[in-house]
């Protein structure tokens, strides 16, 4: 169901924080865009427009509000949601139905729209999809399938089998022989990200919205043989904990374990990266001489541009030879944004 601009007015109007998230008031009398709980005076619905992402807002020419700062985590889940989120991670057998959400004061075509512009998918597949995943993490450990089945809530193994078979590609009988690749989301002031870990180390680390992100997963879940679920890991904790910093000025350098996935040529091209200081630019010529390589500029571009770990491997700090900024797989904006906090926290 799409939202009028009349229903999300309303919710402006309401400070109705079920909406966080969902949209941004963009007002066109004074330039700037707002969350739809701001309590700053309601502007007339003839001069608002409604937006459905920071990047949108930018790119209409507006500018984030002072007093509610929709980019300080822009899609931070709300409490309700994050209260059944919680319960789901606490017993994965949970099923939720519309009743269930109406009885906590949650309309469920709320819950269905956060969780497609969040997850790509709607509340009740998250939920299946969690218990499979679950399933499947316990059967890594060491859980008989039959345990696995019925605790993450399967009421049959045929039923269980079918749908695991279904996502996986192989039976729950030989998931104990494959690799995992750990899942996970964060929330960040430009936006939602998905986090991949190993044991090892951090492997990805891209901003939802990049177009090459399915690719990129199909390349990480092949080169490593694995398969990604949603799921703990122990570099997680840490990654979000530095990243936070990060964001509020506070932190320079991560030392969260990078378990980088590439050819030889290619790591030797993000290691360079990781040695631009923070605050500052480099050209694709100096990183290319950086790798005593310095007539290989279009190969480093190329490597750039297959880095899979956004900020820890900063590739945003690589601008033009004029110094004018090129090509960001998290757009240019957030480039922007993520070089002008750094010049001001350097």
């Amino acid at each position: 169901m799409n939202l009028s601009k009349e229903r999300m007015y309303q919710a402006i109007i309401e400070k109705d924080s079920q909406f966080e998230g969902v949209f941004f008031t963009a007002v066109k009398t004074t330039g700037i865009f707002c969350r739809p709980t701001c309590t700053a005076r309601k502007p007339r619905i003839e001069n608002v427009e409604f937006v459905f992402s920071a990047k949108e807002a930018f790119q209409r020419g507006y500018r984030p509000c002072k007093v509610c700062k929709p980019l300080e985590h822009s899609h931070q889940t709300p409490a309700a949601i994050r209260s059944l989120l919680d319960e789901l991670t606490g017993d994965p057998a949970l099923k939720f139905k519309d009743a269930d959400l109406l009885d906590r004061g949650l309309e469920p075509n709320t819950v269905r729209r956060w969780f497609l512009k969040n997850h790509q998918m709607t509340f009740h597949a998250y939920q299946r999809m969690y218990r499979i995943n679950s399933a499947f993490k316990n059967i890594q450990q060491g859980q008989s399938v039959t345990t696995a089945a019925f605790d993450s809530g399967f009421d049959s193994l045929s039923g269980f089998g079918d749908s695991f078979k279904s996502i996986f590609g192989f039976s729950p009988a030989k998931g104990k022989s494959r690799q995992v690749i750990d899942l996970t989301r964060l929330e960040t002031p430009l936006g939602t990200m998905f986090a991949c870990a190993t044991k090892e180390g951090l492997c990805l680390l891209e901003f939802t919205d990049r177009k090459m992100l399915e690719t990129e997963f199909r390349m990480l879940s092949k080169s490593l043989n694995a398969i990604i679920v949603q799921g703990r890991n122990e570099h997680f904790a840490l990654l979000e904990k530095e990243l936070g910093e990060y964001f509020a000025g506070a932190r320079k350098a991560f030392s969260v374990p990078i378990h980088a996935v590439g050819s030889d040529f290619q790591n030797k091209v993000w290691q360079a990266l990781q040695a631009v200081p923070y605050g500052e630019t480099r050209s694709y010529q100096q990183q290319a001489e950086m790798i005593t390589s310095p007539t290989a500029i279009r190969a480093v571009a190329n490597a750039n541009g297959m880095n899979k770990i956004s900020i820890l491997v900063p590739c945003h700090r690589v601008v033009g030879a004029d110094g004018s900024l090129t090509g960001y797989g998290g757009g240019i904006w957030r480039k922007q944004w993520l070089l002008d906090m750094e010049r001001a926290n350097k």
